[in-house]
């Protein structure tokens, strides 16, 4: 498989399963609605899991511009690829967040509640403090590419187009973003990927949800300019250590 159709689908797999994890808690008659911030966690860890296993080997499954960036500036990952990885996340996460719309349809169309439907799509800070909130997001995201980073650190492997995630196994990498969720993930819905934010929130803008809330441009920024601030501090403290 093709390194960026690897992250496409992989991004896809993620958007398909965190966002239908959000879904089910939060969309109207639903067997799994209001059950909860455990649930969301959990479930968007196992999604990054399961878009490991499948990307990792071919792409290193960064499916995330942060972790592209990071890896770049920490001389793992070269920068002609991270434009083509980006390109291929934002695709990904955009026709996974469609699907989640197809598939949950009718659940959309039962339920009044307008921000409900767009937290399926993108993140919406708890309370809105545009400089807390950067902060929230690059913090978490901090964590996640600090990390990663490490976990490639003591196994780097060169495929030719990338250094891979897969080859450390995608069980720490769920573990990890599981970690950042039921932590840091309170005051903004810890996005920590700005094409799982902002892929979506495009597609909520687009698509013909009934009684749809404002896509609220005005914070989209955010999760897009902390992960990737929280991720290029990651790489430069690594590199300074």
């Amino acid at each position: 498989m093709h390194p960026i159709i690897a992250e496409i689908i992989g991004t896809a797999i993620l958007l398909l399963l965190g966002g239908g994890v959000v879904a089910n808690v939060v969309l109207n008659k639903t067997i799994g609605n209001n059950s909860g911030w455990i649930v969301i966690t959990t479930g968007w860890a196992l999604a990054v899991y399961v878009a490991v296993v499948i990307a990792g080997p071919y792409s290193g499954a960064h499916i995330n511009p942060a972790v592209s960036i990071g890896l770049a500036f920490a001389g793992k990952f070269p920068w002609t690829d991270v434009p083509t990885y980006i390109l291929g996340q934002m695709l990904g996460a955009m026709i996974g967040s469609s699907v989640v719309w197809l598939f949950y349809i009718d659940h959309f169309k039962a339920t009044d509640d307008a921000d409900a439907k767009k937290a399926v799509f993108c993140t919406s800070p708890a309370i809105r403090n545009p400089i807390v909130n950067l902060f929230s997001e690059a913090i978490g995201t901090f964590v996640l590419v600090f990390t990663i980073l490490y976990f490639v650190n003591a196994t780097i492997e060169d495929t030719g187009s990338a250094i891979g995630l897969g080859s450390i196994g995608a069980l720490p990498v769920a573990f990890l973003v599981w970690a950042i969720g039921l932590s840091l993930g309170g005051t903004t819905g810890y996005a920590i990927n700005p094409a799982r934010d902002l892929g979506p929130r495009i597609m909520h803008a687009i698509l013909p949800l009934k009684n749809k809330a404002s896509s609220d441009w005005s914070y989209a920024w955010i999760p897009v300019a902390g992960p990737v601030l929280g991720g290029i501090t990651a790489a430069l403290l690594m590199m300074a250590l």
